[in-house]
């Protein structure tokens, strides 16, 4: 039986390699870990503070609540995961924007065009939102820009429209945040 020292620790071959195997997964792990931060941001250590005005809906087709939800979901996305302090005394960045589209569209047929009747239904819907954002950054005006973001999500016909709408939305809404809070905070 082999045996040997590793810092205080008796290794004999028995164990060995449970050891070895151990000291493969982990020491990879602990490198990467080192060289890279999940926690990091692209935000200057000196900007502190953050304004983030409301969306208001300006699409052709109107959802009432859509300019709040999006409004209320945005601001607690930049205060909740960053270290910035909201206000609106000369704020180091500045989000503001509008919704410009919200729309429900069938996507797919689910009858022929030459069904008997002429009746054409269709199988699913898509509900597509666009905003448009205007970003300021006084600390870095470099990073400052105006985008348009929009994403989409579909469902089946068979659904209540009414019942589906608002966790649809709510969906659409966060993979929206999701790119605006990236593009700002994390920089990919």
């Amino acid at each position: 039986m082999i045996k040997f020292q590793l810092a205080k620790y008796s290794i004999t071959t028995k164990n060995s390699r449970s050891f070895w195997l151990f000291f493969i997964g982990f020491f990879p792990l602990a490198l990467l870990s080192s060289c890279y931060s999940f926690t990091g941001s692209s935000l200057s250590a000196d900007t502190k503070t953050i304004e983030i005005r409301d969306f208001p809906n300006n699409a052709p087709l109107m959802n009432a609540s859509l300019s709040q939800e999006f409004s209320t979901a945005i601001q607690n996305r930049f205060l909740q995961r960053t270290t910035l302090k909201g206000t609106k005394d000369r704020p180091d960045i500045l989000i503001e924007g509008e919704i410009t589209d919200y729309a429900i569209t069938p996507t797919t047929i689910s009858s022929a065009v030459n069904a008997p009747g002429g009746n054409i239904q269709a199988a699913q819907n898509k509900l597509t939102i666009v905003v448009k954002v205007h970003y300021e950054n006084k600390i870095e005006p470099e990073k400052s820009f105006d985008r348009t973001y929009s994403d989409e999500a579909v469902f089946s016909s068979d659904l209540d429209i009414n019942a589906i709408e608002v966790s649809q939305v709510k969906l659409v809404n966060e993979r929206i945040i999701n790119k605006i809070f990236n593009d700002i905070v994390a920089n990919w």
